[in-house]
């Protein structure tokens, strides 16, 4: 067996510096880093919507050669409460890198989901499970072939992105993001300000405000007035 199995980094922040994140959803966090850390949204919840569970938690990666899945097996024996395993498998549609047998054992060990650049099956299983979230870009019957190559807690190419180990992972209906230590402390403050100003537009709305003076539009112009 040639996996590679990196020691999962260090990390210098605190439990509060990431649970500022735990409610903010992934559509603000987006909105305050543009195209950083934002996932492919090809990569989907496996649950329909509203159905989904929230998934939040630490990244732990593997990097796969289809139709190899050697580095998720060994990735497993490293997961922890909490850690979510990120599975990039390249975005092939041929063969299945995880299914219920190990997204089961993912749960012992106390993981909140697996996102996967690639495919999954056992769907059936895995849609049954509220404390569980899973991401996936394709679904296929046929599993694996050899438990050889890969590699674990190393960065990773995952839906256009750079997934490092301990990067925190949010996916919500909307879609999913990966945020760096830079990150989680850069965007934090103009977050929460962002979903406090959306809970005032709401507010103003439901109070029968306008449009135009929720969003300070101003005042329209009149036709055929010039443009300045």
């Amino acid at each position: 067996m040639t996996v590679i199995v990196h020691p999962a980094p260090k990390s210098d922040l605190t439990k509060a510096e990431i649970e500022r994140w735990r409610e903010i959803p992934v559509a603000i966090a987006v909105d305050c880093g543009r195209a950083k850390g934002q996932i492919d949204p090809a990569i989907r919840p496996l649950m329909p919507a509203g159905r989904q569970p929230r998934l939040f938690g630490r990244a732990v990666t593997v990097l796969c050669e289809p139709p190899d899945f050697g580095a998720v097996l060994l990735a497993i024996d490293h997961i922890g409460p909490g850690d979510v395993l990120v599975i990039a498998a390249q975005g092939r549609a041929d063969t299945a890198m995880i299914g219920d047998i190990l997204s089961g054992q993912l749960r012992r060990r106390g993981a909140v989901g697996v996102i996967c650049d690639g495919a999954i099956r056992d769907v059936a299983t895995l849609s049954q499970w509220s404390d569980f979230s899973v991401f996936n870009r394709h679904v296929t019957p046929r599993g694996p072939l050899s438990a050889e190559h890969g590699a674990v807690n190393a960065p990773a190419v995952f839906g256009g992105q750079i997934v490092s180990p301990g990067d925190l992972v949010i996916g919500d209906d909307d879609g999913l993001v990966a945020l760096d230590p830079a990150s989680i402390r850069d965007r934090i403050d103009k977050a929460e300000a962002k979903l406090n100003l959306e809970a005032e537009w709401l507010k103003s709305l439901e109070g029968g405000r306008s449009m135009a003076a929720t969003f300070n539009l101003g005042a329209p112009a009149a036709p055929g007035a010039a443009v300045p």
